[in-house]
């Protein structure tokens, strides 16, 4: 009996967490998540709700619906802090840190993880201790906090000596820490000991698989056992339909020196595929990995389709779900591909960036490849020297360095001249479309009145009520209904709202300009890529456009602009 077996738990509660239990992660939950709610409704206790909602959020979330998870999970934790029992909270946090899981909420999860710390001290049961320290091991692993790694990774060896179960976890994650700090020595020894207890978890001969593979392209082992292994891995993964392993083998393949099948595996991640990823925990590993593929493979499209998704993740570490491997940091991919894009000042910044991060956690094989890519003696580091001025009747000069290029004359190469001339102040789209003495004509009215959008805001609340209902009763139909509606609603209040959230006004001269400038300005963006994709990368990342515009520089490349 566990410390949340207790009979205070009411009967409905315990028989649906009971069949939330044979839920199936990835799979549709079918009526469980109606069965939950239902007693979740009906229960009355803070025990009952933080157990009932902690199920909710993790059913929602694993079926990748997490927008339904997470006012569940907000809700258990609610709850089980008010029952003051460590085990009900821990169970709570657990829930509400798998639905935080995505690349944007590392803030969130630390501080869940603080929370947790707290909590786990005082864990009686044995499983909820291992989970906790699962936890706080991953998190420590996104935050390359190496003695905090350590301290999850003896914990849970700790734990090994109560349960099989401990132990292969133990073992797994012991050998990620030695491979993420170049050690060779012990995969053997840990793999047999993961192999031996890996039946406690269903997926877990799938697991030592990877790991078996990641240890051979870190030993440099291409023998033909590894080889059959990676392509047993893919047999899996297309039986299964798991896109993120296939980026994982594609990369294992390129360590085997398989670039042929690396390069096969990869390409099936085209321009639709990698822009409707989902923002979960494999979306980081997924661009790492393939970045990673593409640039050993040659896939130049890839790279410069993937370095921007990836760049606002600079400085992050990645891992995959539940740390079982360390992928490197997105400096590292980042410097190379910027590299390769021309991009030679950024690249330098970032590649001393990860050099530095794997000095300091002793990531001995990651530290000595980058080092090896390192560019061959090659010309001097392009100059930071950009330049968008007129040139000759019809022509503007654009380009880098001394390499300049001739490009027709456009409107757009105006206003993007007059933006770079004043850093970092905001200029009025109706100032660049027609000069300082433009008077601001009076437009036709609102888009959409403040009557209608005070409307649409309420039935947008009520259709999210009634779309919670419909899930609840399992009717697909009516929630397809009601999402549409919720999506024509949306746009329509885009349409008619502009920054932060003030209404826009048909026909006037304000709303004219910012359209006409924001066409005028893309149009002249496209015309410098065809000359100096270096400079329209640049630009389109760091020229704002609206109702007012402006141009922010680059505080940590800055760039000398010659106009």
């Amino acid at each position: 009996m566990t410390d949340m077996d207790t009979g205070e738990v009411d009967p409905r509660t315990q028989a649906a967490l009971d069949l939330a239990g044979t839920y199936v992660f990835g799979t549709e939950p079918g009526r469980i998540p109606a069965v939950l709610f239902a007693a979740y409704d009906a229960s009355v206790t803070d025990l009952d709700r933080a157990l009932l909602g902690a199920a909710l959020a993790r059913c929602w979330v694993y079926s990748r619906e997490r927008s339904r998870a997470v006012p569940f999970a907000v809700a258990a934790v609610r709850h089980a802090e008010a029952t003051g029992d460590p085990t009900i909270l821990a169970d709570a946090l657990d829930a509400a840190l798998a639905t935080h899981w995505g690349p944007d909420e590392l803030e969130v999860r630390v501080d869940l993880a603080r929370k947790l710390a707290d909590v786990a001290a005082h864990l009686g049961d044995g499983e909820s201790r291992l989970k906790a320290h699962l936890w706080l091991l991953t998190v420590a692993a996104e935050t390359l906090d190496v003695s905090e790694l350590n301290r999850q990774v003896r914990a849970l060896e700790r734990l090994g000596e109560e349960s099989r179960k401990a132990l292969f976890f133990a073992a797994t994650r012991r050998l990620m820490l030695d491979l993420m700090r170049g050690r060779a020595d012990t995969i053997a020894p840990l793999l047999a000991l993961a192999r031996e207890t890996a039946d406690v978890l269903p997926d877990g001969d799938m697991l030592v698989l990877g790991l078996t593979a990641y240890g051979a392209v870190q030993a440099g082992d291409r023998s033909d056992q590894v080889v059959r292994l990676a392509r047993e891995g893919e047999a899996l993964a297309e039986r299964e339909g798991i896109r993120e392993i296939f980026a994982e083998l594609a990369w294992v393949y390129v360590g085997l020196g398989l670039a042929d099948d690396a390069r096969r595996l990869a390409s099936t991640f085209d321009q639709r595929v990698l822009s409707g990823l989902p923002r979960d925990h494999n979306y980081l590993l997924i661009l790492q990995l393939l970045l990673d593929v593409a640039l050993a493979t040659g896939l130049d499209e890839m790279v410069e389709t993937i370095a921007p998704l990836l760049l606002p993740y600079a400085g992050r570490a990645v891992i995959n779900a539940g740390a079982v491997m360390f992928h490197g940091v997105t400096d590292d991919t980042l410097a190379r591909a910027c590299a390769r894009l021309g991009d030679a000042e950024r690249a330098a910044a970032l590649r001393e960036k990860a050099l530095a991060t794997y000095r300091r956690i002793g990531a001995t094989w990651w530290r000595e490849r980058l080092e090896m890519d390192a560019p061959a003696t090659q010309e001097p580091v392009p100059s930071t020297a950009m330049t968008l001025r007129p040139g000759p009747a019809g022509v503007w000069i654009v380009g880098r360095g001394s390499e300049e290029s001739a490009i027709p004359a456009r409107r757009g190469l105006e206003h993007l001249h007059a933006l770079l001339s004043q850093p970092g102040t905001e200029v009025s789209a109706l100032r660049l479309a027609g000069g300082a003495d433009t008077v601001e004509q009076a437009g036709l009215g609102e888009v959409v009145d403040a009557q209608a959008r005070t409307a649409y805001r309420r039935r947008l609340a009520e259709i999210d009520t009634e779309l919670v209902a419909a899930d609840v009763s399992g009717d697909a139909a009516r929630s397809a209904k009601l999402t549409a509606e919720r999506d024509a609603l949306l746009a329509e209040l885009s349409a008619a709202t502009g920054l932060g959230g003030r209404p826009r006004t048909a026909g006037s001269g304000a709303e004219r300009a910012r359209v006409t400038v924001r066409k005028a300005i893309a149009t002249a963006l496209h015309a410098i890529h065809s000359a100096d994709p270096v400079v329209a990368r640049h630009l389109t990342g760091h020229v704002r456009t609206g109702l007012w515009c402006s141009y922010q520089p680059d505080l940590d490349a800055p760039v000398e602009w010659r106009l």
